[in-house]
């Protein structure tokens, strides 16, 4: 006899990646390499896991909280990105961040490696620097699933 395994039962690292299996192969293969990139860069933040209709999101704060967060990554059908909170105050000669939200810019990213290029690190530094939270200098932030609606799409690009 099988057991019925069901989001009570899994871990989140589990459902996690239930989120993420919706979308295209490539897409999943390029999340899980930003998000061990941002984890390594990471390692004391706790990794917030929120799965919209359009989109998987893993904010890195030092708190519980995503109003703490300093960067997050998003998994989306046309393409992933690092978010950066406090984007509008970030310093950007490269004009390398997009979009107009109140609290955070992003970077479109199409490889891991794009988190290494000298721009993106300076903005990434440039969060961590601006903080209202510093990062813990010791430990190991954790999992922790903040949303899911009830039944989500798969999340493939549409075949136009």
């Amino acid at each position: 006899m099988a057991l019925k395994t069901d989001s009570k039962t899994r871990t989140p690292e589990a459902q996690l990646w239930s989120y993420i299996d919706r979308f295209d192969p490539k897409d999943q293969k390029l999340f899980r390499s930003l998000r061990a990139a941002v984890r390594k860069r990471f390692p004391t933040a706790n990794e917030l896991a929120y799965d919209y209709s359009n989109q998987v999101v893993i904010s890195y704060s030092p708190t519980e909280q995503a109003i703490d967060a300093v960067v997050a990554i998003a998994a989306r059908a046309d393409g992933m990105r690092l978010y950066l909170m406090g984007g509008p105050q970030l310093p950007d000669p490269k004009k390398l961040l997009q979009g107009s939200a109140g609290q955070a810019r992003y970077v479109c990213l199409e490889a891991a490696s794009g988190l290494a290029h000298p721009d993106v690190k300076a903005l990434i530094a440039a969060a961590i620097a601006q903080a209202k939270v510093p990062l813990p200098s010791k430990g190991k932030g954790g999992l922790l699933l903040r949303g899911r609606a009830a039944k989500q799409p798969p999340r493939r690009k549409s075949k136009k």
